[in-house]
């Protein structure tokens, strides 16, 4: 039986849901497209969102000889097997869904043929191509970051599947779509597996979506639901979040599911890396040590033996006081730049190499913080349009309450918070 998400794959970009700033009327891609010469790409973003039904489309809509590869079940073998059939054809697209997981060997050995032109290369990930994918073969591709569904492209994709049903002569309607969304989480597979499962799971005769019903039959179903095996990222999400909670019991717990579900090691320590940066901050710096020394030991011993160094560094993560302040500034900061654009950096703190530079006035005015006493001096250092500007706001910690005390000490006015 040919699942529902399947059924409605579309087959030309007219009918393609979502990615409207890539594939819509003169967007980027769609013009690439068109133009009929694409370059090699790789399609960054969540899983569910229709990076596999790209890559078929641009190569229905090219009419182009199209291979699929899986970065789980295949090797530099049958990475190799395809490049010596597209040597025959002319314009063959290869698929590598979940790029990520290639190894370098495996990256290396695709790189002469993407450099030939002997296949065009389009691969998809769901971790950031800048550390999964190896330079050389990065600079070769173009990366397009495809974003997760919204309630409008939802909306599309269940009214889709109702005008299908109706095909078939079965009457639909859902009168309720919260569970249905919740669930899927702007995961168009999930979606319509959903929708399958509670159409499949409904007496004969017309059938209502509700809450109650979705809900009840997504938990009796959640094997056939969760298929393809991504659940893992529900799982990720719930480590992430005990940790930041500070409950190193159930941290500890989500880890146990993911390395019992062969979950790639490296994987684990970078979420930790990142989490010790985004949630504890400067309220404990040591975290960030302890994860960047975690995440070099797991590529170094690899698995089993990185079971322990993986749990030592989750529970001390879980267990340490916590801040997001740097990372709420950067926001900050990030947001003002959008706003504001390129302001002029201040002369008194430019870089003056050249003496034209010198008579532009280019440093007149800087005072070497080292010269004062407490190597301190009161001196404006962001653009004159945002003075008196506030991007870091300390944390309710020990640590950064004492960089409070400081910042107010030197700053007076300025850092009052």
């Amino acid at each position: 039986m040919i699942p529902l998400a399947e059924i409605l794959r579309p087959k030309g970009l007219d009918e393609y849901i979502g990615q409207q700033h890539l594939v819509g009327p003169g967007a980027v891609l769609r013009t690439l497209i068109e133009s009929g010469n694409i370059p090699s790409m790789i399609f960054w973003g969540p899983p569910g969102i229709g990076k596999t039904t790209l890559a078929m489309v641009i190569s229905q809509t090219l009419n182009r000889p199209f291979h699929t590869l899986s970065a789980i079940s295949s090797g530099v073998k049958e990475v190799r097997e395809v490049i010596e059939k597209a040597k025959s054809e002319e314009g063959a697209i290869l698929f590598i869904d979940e790029i990520h997981r290639f190894s370098k060997s495996q990256q290396d050995s695709l790189l002469g043929a993407v450099e030939r032109g002997i296949v065009t290369l389009i691969g998809a990930t769901t971790e950031n191509p800048s550390f999964e994918v190896i330079s050389a073969l990065l600079s070769r591709c173009q990366v397009y970051v495809l974003k997760e569904f919204g309630e409008a492209e939802m909306r599309q994709l269940l009214a889709s599947a109702i005008k299908y049903y109706a095909s078939q002569g079965r009457e639909v309607s859902a009168p309720e779509v919260e569970a249905l969304f919740r669930i899927s989480g702007g995961d168009a597979r999930k979606l319509l597996n959903a929708i399958e499962l509670v159409v499949n799971n409904s007496p004969a005769g017309p059938v209502v979506i509700d809450n109650a019903h979705t809900t009840q039959v997504i938990q009796q179903n959640l094997a056939l639901y969760d298929k393809k095996g991504e659940m893992h990222y529900d799982i990720i999400s719930a480590f992430i979040k005990s940790m930041r909670g500070s409950d190193p019991n159930a941290a500890v717990y989500w880890l146990a599911r993911m390395i019992e579900g062969g979950e790639d090691p490296v994987f684990i320590a970078r979420r930790m890396l990142i989490f010790a940066s985004e949630d504890i901050g400067n309220s404990n710096p040591n975290a960030l040590l302890l994860a960047n020394a975690c995440f070099d030991a797991v590529t170094k011993i690899g698995y089993p033996e990185c079971r322990l160094t993986l749990s030592q560094c989750c529970v001390y993560l879980a267990s340490s006081v916590k801040s997001n302040s740097t990372y709420v500034a950067l926001q900050n900061a990030q947001q003002m730049v959008h706003q504001t654009g390129d302001l002029p950096v201040p002369l008194h703190i430019r870089n003056a190499p050249t003496k034209l530079m010198k008579q532009m006035g280019y440093g007149d005015g800087y005072k070497y913080a080292h010269d004062y006493q407490g190597n301190f001096v009161d001196q404006e250092f962001l653009p004159d349009a945002l003075r008196g500007m506030k991007f870091y706001e300390p944390g309710q910690n020990p640590r950064e309450e004492e960089t409070r005390r400081q910042l107010r000490e030197r700053w007076k006015t300025k850092y009052n918070y």
